[in-house]
């Protein structure tokens, strides 16, 4: 009976993923807007921060370098203390007149490394005062549209546009995590919410996101989230209690070079920001052990127990998560092994709950991000 009743919680707590929670599994890949460019187009600077991305920075700046984009555009590069030769590949990649590369001034305190280098990038951008202003990271590489798709969409009324972009799932951690990774992403953000004006929910995915430059200036600029690990989140967060539009969807053209072979570095990854997600709290930290438990845990330990409710929960959870693998053209074979994947996300994040106790939290391109906000 008990068995029974714990699958019944499971079952329910699927049914309103599945039905109540902005249908964020039903994948709905970007599509590009029949509306037209205003006249004249907005000028838009790209602002990228590096540090020691010489093994993409070049693709990313060509990408942005083929833009098809009939308004004015230019790129600021921070270079932020690379030692590599990221900022020399990234000039090299670059035809005359596009790239302004800066480089980076000490990171000053209360400040995450890339955030105090996309504010020095916005402070250089805005001398030119573009309209917009496209965020995105060294790793990314653009579609020839992707820029007039951007801007288009803006012109549509949002204030912060937002691809997902397309995570590199090439190696069997890559294969087996990263279809996961979005998927929890959209479970937690789910789009429909975040476009929705009735919901408070507000996300955005710091890759490649363009923002109209007057409302950051409005909300106080990059400093206003100077602390935050999950700045994207944070600034979309920021500028939708400010009265903005925010629109955030996954696109399969733009994409990510970033290359996690291992499990260890896709597990350090979700360790750097998991636990500022439950805010740092012990007890959100025991929430979210209990969550996953009885959302993953108990659907196929129930169902293997005789449970007819475990096992239709453990289909919900199949049927919820095969849009994602087959965007990511995984085998929905892969589906009823969510329960595994969900146990190495747990154990990141209890990890990430540690290492902030040990004041090495947030580790990330050699930098210890614990005691910020």
């Amino acid at each position: 009976m008990l068995v029974q009743c714990i699958g019944a919680a499971a079952l329910l707590i699927w049914m309103y993923l599945l039905l109540g929670r902005g249908s964020f599994w039903v994948v709905r890949r970007h599509k590009q807007s029949v509306a037209a460019l205003p006249h004249p187009a907005p000028s838009i600077t790209a602002v990228i921060p590096a540090r020691n991305e010489a093994a993409s920075v070049g693709q990313a700046v060509r990408s942005l370098a083929a833009q098809k984009y009939g308004g004015e555009f230019h790129v600021v590069l921070v270079d932020d203390g690379s030692q590599d030769g990221t900022a020399d590949i990234a000039r090299a990649a670059a035809p005359p007149g596009l790239l302004k590369v800066i480089r980076g001034a000490p990171l000053p305190p209360g400040w995450t490394g890339k955030l105090w280098a996309v504010a020095q990038g916005v402070t250089e951008a805005a001398r030119d005062v573009p309209d917009l202003l496209l965020l995105t990271d060294a790793d990314i590489v653009h579609p020839p549209g992707g820029l007039e798709w951007l801007a288009t969409q803006a012109g549509e009324g949002y204030d912060l546009v937002s691809w997902m972009v397309t995570l590199r799932c090439e190696s069997l951690a890559e294969r087996a995590l990263m279809p996961a990774f979005v998927f929890f992403f959209l479970m937690l953000y789910p789009p429909a919410w975040i476009a929705s004006p009735r919901h408070r929910t507000a996300g955005a995915a710091g890759g490649c996101m363009l923002v109209r430059r007057a409302l950051l200036e409005h909300i106080g600029g990059i400093e206003r989230i100077r602390g935050e690990l999950i700045d994207d989140c944070a600034l979309a967060s920021a500028i939708k209690q400010a009265g903005g539009r925010v629109r955030l969807e996954l696109n399969r053209q733009a994409r990510s070079i970033r290359e996690y072979v291992t499990f260890g570095e896709i597990f350090r990854m979700i360790s750097r920001t998991a636990y500022t997600e439950l805010r740092h709290s012990p007890l959100l930290l025991a929430v979210a052990v209990l969550g996953l438990a009885l959302t993953f845990f108990v659907p196929p330990i129930t169902a293997f127990l005789g449970s007819r409710f475990g096992l239709a929960a453990w289909l919900f959870m199949c049927i919820g998560y095969s849009p994602i693998l087959r965007f990511y053209s995984r085998s929905i074979l892969w589906a009823p092994l969510l329960p595994l994947v969900a146990i190495f996300y747990l154990s990141a994040t209890l990890h990430s709950a540690w290492a902030w106790r040990r004041g090495t939290g947030g580790m990330w391109k050699g930098r210890a991000q614990a005691g910020l906000s």
